[in-house]
Order: C-alpha cells, then structure tokens, then sequence
C-alpha cells in the first residue's frame, strides 16, 4: 500500500470514527430515546439542528468521498479490515472525552485489533 493510499485509507477511517464521536455527543444530553412516535417525532427534530449531529453527518459524507478515494487505489480486502482502526480510535477518544469505561477486556480487545489490523496490512505489502 503507497503512502498515499494508506492516508486516504486512514483519513477516511478518522473521519467515520469522529462521526461517532459527534453523533454520541450529540445525542448525549437526550438521555434514552423512547420509540414513541410523538417522543421520535420530537427528538427527530431536537437533533435535526444540533450541531453535534450536522457535524457527524457531515463527516459521514466526506468519509465517503474520501474511502472511495481509497478504495480506487487499494484492494477492499485490504482497505475494508483497516476500519477496525476506527474500533480503537473511538473507544480511546470515548475513554477521554466522554468518560466511558475501559476495563481490562477491552483494552485486550483492543490489543487484538491493533494485532490484526498490522497482519492485515503486512499482508496487503506491495499490493494494490
């Protein structure tokens, strides 16, 4: 995989990952949404104008344009695994900036993630 490729691969996993995170964060505050049409109807348009939401969804498109990007130039074999990037990004920033929990498991899960990603990776060496 060219740096190029590689970049574009992990600009696009960042930006899915930072959805996320604004998504959460725009939703946050909402507490549990009940599946009750008039309470879905409300919050429906209570997160319609949040700016945490805009601002996921806008990462969301852009995401898009960019993994197509990506997906010109690397093997989706290759690129689609990279996505597990996104799994330790957003639990590590969830940890910092919205105080959830990581226990033990999950760091080792994580862990494995990392492991995996790297043999996805090596695996892909030259290819593309």
């Amino acid at each position: 995989m060219t740096w190029v490729a590689f970049a574009l691969v992990l600009t696009g996993v960042l930006l899915n990952a930072a959805a996320q995170i604004l998504l959460k964060a725009g939703v946050r505050h909402m507490g549990v949404i009940s599946l009750q049409l008039p309470v879905l109807v409300k919050a429906g348009f209570s997160l319609a104008i949040n700016p945490y939401i805009l601002a996921g969804l806008a990462c969301y498109v852009v995401s898009v344009v960019v993994w197509l990007l990506a997906l010109s130039r690397v093997a989706v074999s290759i690129a689609y695994p990279m996505l597990s990037i996104g799994y330790i990004v957003t639990a590590i920033v969830a940890w910092l900036y919205l105080g959830e929990q990581m226990n033990m498991m999950r760091w080792a899960g994580i862990s494995v993630i990392i492991v995996g990603v790297f043999l996805v990776a090596r695996s892909g060496a030259g290819a593309g």
